[in-house]
């Protein structure tokens, strides 16, 4: 298996407003890297008091962070070519498509998959499939709301599925989840 667990944290409820994000590298079913980058948001120096309460990143930790268009290469770099993964995949991939239209960027052609979707299909009978409840159910500790923790959790979270669901390749995945992998 090989993909990339990605999380973003934003500043407002705008979806370019990213303030964070972190992604997690998954090679051969091993996670092999996991990177995190503040970001100055175009709303900078204003935040949004609940998305402030949500993940606790205040514009003073963010000042003088890159912008999410000095960033981007680096990220893409990491992710060329895999599948992307993240909790809630609608709102990350919402939030990326954001950013990147934003700053008149091209949106590369990605694959992308949510690990709510993948953990209801391995473990039917939870009550909830929150990334925290799903933590606290497979005994991951994390900090909750900081996108590197929280993309490291993803990719934990899907390769124990993907070993729940007997599926060993990205190939088998792209099959079995055909329905449910969305392209960016």
């Amino acid at each position: 298996m090989d993909f990339c667990a990605i999380d973003f944290e934003t500043a407002t409820f705008e979806r370019h407003s990213a303030c964070e994000v972190g992604v997690c590298i998954v090679q051969n079913s091993q996670i092999v890297e996991t990177k995190t980058w503040l970001i100055k948001p175009p709303s900078f120096p204003y935040f949004n008091q609940r998305n402030i309460d949500v993940h606790g990143i205040l514009p003073s930790d963010v000042k003088d962070a890159p912008t999410f268009d000095e960033i981007w290469y680096e990220i893409e770099e990491l992710m060329y070519g895999t599948l992307m993964i993240a909790h809630n995949a609608s709102f990350d991939a919402g939030v990326l498509r954001g950013c990147l239209d934003f700053y008149g960027m091209f949106a590369p052609k990605l694959n992308y998959l949510c690990s709510i979707q993948l953990a209801k299909k391995s473990w039917n009978y939870l009550p909830k499939y929150g990334l925290k409840h799903l933590a606290e159910y497979h005994d991951i500790k994390f900090k909750h709301h900081r996108a590197g923790d929280d993309a490291e959790v993803c990719a934990k979270i899907a390769l124990l599925a993907f070993e729940k669901l007997f599926l060993t390749t990205n190939d088998e995945v792209a099959d079995y989840m055909k329905q449910k992998i969305k392209i960016l």
